[in-house]
């Protein structure tokens, strides 16, 4: 007969909760994006954030742009990409297999379905990104706003696991959830994408990143359930 842990199955149902709900806002802005309802507001941001007398400068000191573009690495394929390598080593030699597969698996079908989207709604960059902050790619969603959103939730979800306290644990999903914010709004301040752009990215970034550490807890009821 099988054992079920309740607190397990409520924690189940909230991700899988969470991940329709963030993915439900994904659909929204994307279906307001494509009728051209986002134009406005996305332009009026972007406008703000920058300086009056040059529409491809951001506001503010040069510092601060700097900064920006530091961040905005946080959230570029090679930093994530060596952050996923290196976590999925060191959770291999601590005899964790399954768990490496599935942060590889989680990052790697994350970058695969971020790319598919921006194939299928091809919308063109903001076209105010500043000098050697190179873009290639289409604008729809963020990139960086959705990897980095798997990438940092997932990784903060399975160190989450290991903390001995609440508040521990609390510190690092708040953390995770700071970097993935940081990264989106340095996308937004450079002018590499729209408004909109980011909060698709982690809409659908959360909703991959919450769906996943879902199929994770019922991998561990199911190991719980054999024993």
């Amino acid at each position: 007969m099988l054992k079920f842990n309740y607190c397990s199955v409520l924690t189940i149902l909230a991700m899988v909760t969470a991940a329709t709900t963030a993915l439900s806002l994904f659909i929204k802005v994307a279906e307001e994006m494509v009728e051209g309802d986002t134009h406005q507001i996305d332009i009026l941001i972007l406008m703000w954030l920058r300086a009056a007398d040059n529409a491809n400068d951001p506001l503010g000191p040069e510092w601060l742009e700097d900064f920006a573009r530091d961040i905005t690495a946080l959230g570029s394929p090679a930093v994530l990409g060596l952050i996923v390598l290196i976590s999925s080593i060191f959770l291999l030699l601590a005899g964790n297999r399954r768990l490496s597969i599935f942060m590889m698996v989680a990052a790697g079908g994350g970058t695969l379905v971020v790319t598919v989207l921006k194939e299928a709604f091809a919308r063109p960059r903001p076209q105010l990104a500043p000098d050697g902050l190179f873009v290639y790619t289409a604008s729809f969603p963020s990139g960086h706003a959705m990897v980095s959103a798997v990438v940092y939730l997932t990784l903060g979800a399975l160190i989450a696991r290991l903390a001995p306290r609440t508040r521990l644990k609390l510190y690092i999903m708040t953390v995770a959830v700071i970097l993935t914010g940081l990264v989106g709004f340095s996308r937004i301040y450079l002018g590499a994408h729209w408004p909109s752009d980011v909060l698709a990215g982690w809409a659908v970034g959360a909703a991959w990143a919450l769906a996943g550490g879902a199929l994770a807890q019922i991998m561990k009821l199911d190991k719980e359930d054999a024993e």
